[in-house]
């Protein structure tokens, strides 16, 4: 028994089952926008309490729902507006017209698949979704540039910006992580894919004008931040230097991670995602003292609230997303150790 099956989640799992629609698709709240990330972010924290029918429901969704060239379509979740007076999430103008195929979110397949393998050890599930991983990277590693950047979208007509992200690139060397590791274990060539990772690994711990080059950089978000230690592309020195140059500007002292820097709004799967990046870097007992203030940030069924404003001690906006659920488990499986999923996201 641990804190993954002794009823802790409880609150999350049923916050994350109910807003999983009948076709296994998780959407950010009830009737509202899908994407493949955050989808796969809370179906892979349902494997761990559990949920594996759920789990696997989910990714049968994006199997069947996968173009002919491996990628996905996407609601774009940060355009999504907040109703000023509800404090919640609102669909209003954000149907078909803004659907992506964000590569970020199409390479996050590969480490679904590879936390289901790990905790699994399901060989046969795994190479029954291999084609599906296989055609998601090879369409994500085709938009990398020779500077090793990768496209942050397909090009498309509603998305013709030439340009990389940060927090979106530190996330595809994850799953680019994953994607090799899979494919070893499974037996299948990954030398094209680990030139693409190291080339990608370059640009971000040494080319930081690959970045932001057609908009105003997002340095004021956290995720840029944190998220390159978390990737496994820097080198230990470059992770501490880049932690200790903004760790005030974004930890709020028992409370956790802001969203950006300009407000007190401290969101929980930034924390949770931020506790991981500690975990990686080697700060285990910092990351143990953070994972401990999560616990605030339930609701009184045991679900997490999507952000708190501090100054104010009001939950903001009245929203628990599935994938802060899901992030906040996966934060206390990789502190913890609890699975042998663990270290899927920290190594």
């Amino acid at each position: 028994m641990s804190i993954l099956t002794d009823g802790y989640f409880d609150g999350a799992r049923d916050a994350i089952l109910n807003l999983q629609n009948p076709d296994g698709s998780i959407p950010w709240f009830k009737n509202g926008v899908i994407d493949p990330w955050n989808h796969l972010e809370a179906a892979m924290g349902l494997n761990l309490i559990g949920e594996r029918v759920a789990a696997e429901q989910a990714i049968s969704f994006l199997r069947d729902s996968q173009a002919s060239d491996g990628s996905w379509l996407g609601q774009l979740g940060s355009a999504v507006p907040i109703d000023e007076t509800l404090h919640q999430f609102t669909m209003r103008g954000l149907e078909e017209g803004h659907l992506i195929r964000d590569t970020n979110f199409i390479a996050y397949i590969a480490t679904a698949i590879w936390h289901h393998y790990c905790l699994h050890g399901d060989s046969d599930y795994a190479a029954a979704n291999w084609p599906m991983v296989k055609a998601a990277v090879n369409f994500v590693v085709a938009l990398q540039s020779p500077e090793g950047d990768i496209r942050w979208t397909a090009p498309d007509p509603q998305t013709p910006e030439d340009d990389a992200l940060v927090t979106g690139n530190s996330s595809i060397h994850k799953s680019l992580i994953c994607a090799e590791k899979l494919a070893n274990t499974l037996g299948h060539d990954a030398a094209g894919w680990t030139a693409a990772r190291l080339r990608l690994a370059d640009a971000l711990a040494n080319k930081p004008q690959r970045f932001d080059r057609t908009w105003a950089p997002k340095t004021r978000y956290s995720m840029d931040w944190y998220y390159p230690v978390l990737s496994g592309a820097l080198s230990p020195e470059q992770s501490e230097a880049r932690l200790a140059a903004r760790w005030d500007d974004f930890v709020i002292n028992g409370f956790g991670c802001r969203c950006v820097e300009d407000e007190p709004w401290v969101t929980v799967a930034e924390t949770a995602e931020l506790i991981m990046a500690l975990k990686a870097h080697g700060r285990d007992s910092q990351a143990e003292d953070m994972l401990g203030w999560l616990a605030q940030f339930r609701d009184k069924n045991g679900a997490y609230w999507m952000g708190m404003q501090v100054e104010e001690h009001v939950f903001w906006p009245v929203e628990r997303p599935a994938w802060t659920s899901g992030a906040v488990i996966l934060a206390h499986d990789a502190v913890l150790e609890i699975t042998s999923a663990s270290k899927v996201l920290t190594e």
